[in-house]
């Protein structure tokens, strides 16, 4: 207990009420896995373990489950027992939403009430608004080179010392999971997930894809970035989904003059690097942003992002057929997928869906 009589953070976390709550979003919709119906089976004992190793700080960070996957990109995730999954879900009820108040409104990566249909709306919006104006604006486009293997881990956790001074169990088990002492995440500069076995995986740099703490912890970490650029440099049209940004700026020498200034920052201060698709263009012939291409007045996906919905509506029909999944399973994904057509210019692809997929659909039901 603190001096003035509050709890610690460390203490809000453990609270059996908290711990509890934990469990419950961990376990949600997974109600059936093996592990958690183990864990449940002991549920009292279980959290009272957790919340001892939590109250000696004798609690150590279960092994990792490692596999890969392909959207949108080869990588490596990294998967947690399910008490590891609790102890996170403990941490993130207790200080995501005060890390969150803190951040910028135009940050749309893992936050609750945002997403990418925001943040290209949002772009959209901007977009049409300059474009009205006389002069033709520029973009600047930012990505961070492997983000979530190059976080710097002394970096990191000194924006959190700052950020909670007082705080000292807390940090300490920020640090526990941080600075995993059996499990490298980090890798090489320049090095993709395949190219560095396990044995060459870095200690003092990266995140695990896969934690809900590292979700939080990105935007943490990038959160000073944005700090930044919005009150040093005074950037107006800033947004940022995860390690991707998008300034606009009527002056293309500007834009150079803040990329030098950002890379800097990125280099120097957070240990990270821009790779090489950081780019400047006109806005108006439209900005590639969280999956779709962002135009004045409108956007559409990318060839990219249609390419890979075409091959999964096709997927999820073949294990329809075939009795592999239910129409309640169907019926979300294709949701979602017309939910982002709703959104944006896709005249084709909502073609291409009523003459191969729906029409398909309709054939197996009376053949069936």
């Amino acid at each position: 207990m603190a001096c003035d009589g509050k709890m610690s953070l460390l203490e809000r976390i453990y609270d059996w009420e908290n711990l509890l709550n934990a469990y419950n979003e961990a376990a949600n919709e997974k109600w059936y896995r093996s592990d958690v119906v183990k864990f449940s089976a002991n549920l009292e004992e279980n959290l009272i373990s957790i919340q001892n190793d939590l109250i000696w700080r004798s609690y150590e960070v279960g092994r990792y489950r490692e596999f890969y996957v392909y959207e949108p990109k080869k990588r490596l995730v990294m998967a947690l027992d399910f008490r590891d999954r609790v102890v996170q879900w403990a941490i993130y009820l207790q200080v995501n939403k005060e890390l969150d108040n803190g951040m910028i409104f135009h940050s749309y990566g893992c936050r609750v009430g945002k997403g990418t249909l925001r943040a290209a709306n949002r772009l959209e919006y901007w977009c049409t608004l300059v474009d009205r104006k006389e002069t033709d604006w520029r973009y600047l486009k930012l990505d961070v080179a492997k983000y979530f293997y190059r976080v710097d881990h002394n970096v990191l956790l000194g924006i959190l010392r700052s950020k909670y001074p007082d705080e000292e169990g807390f940090l300490w088990l920020m640090e526990t999971i941080v600075n995993c002492d059996h499990t490298p995440f980090g890798l090489p500069p320049g090095k993709n997930v395949d190219e560095v076995p396990p044995s060459e995986r870095l200690f003092e740099v990266g995140m695990p894809i896969g934690n809900l703490t590292s979700q939080m912890l990105a935007n943490v970490c990038l959160d000073d970035l944005d700090q930044y650029i919005k009150h040093e440099l005074k950037a107006h049209y800033y947004v940022r989904y995860m390690d991707d940004m998008i300034i606009l700026h009527p002056d293309a020498k500007v834009l150079n003059r803040w990329k030098i200034l950002i890379e800097g920052y990125l280099n120097h201060r957070l240990k990270l690097e821009l790779n090489n698709k950081t780019t400047i263009g006109p806005v108006a012939k439209g900005i590639t942003f969280v999956g779709y291409r962002v135009y004045p007045g409108y956007k559409k996906l990318t060839k990219k992002s249609v390419r890979k919905m075409k091959a999964r509506m096709r997927y999820i029909q073949k294990e329809y057929a075939e009795r592999l999944i239910d129409f309640d399973a169907v019926n979300q994904t294709m949701q979602s997928y017309f939910g982002m057509m709703r959104h944006c210019s896709s005249y084709g692809l909502q073609e291409w869906v009523s003459q191969h997929i729906v029409f398909r659909h309709r054939e197996e039901a009376n053949d069936g």
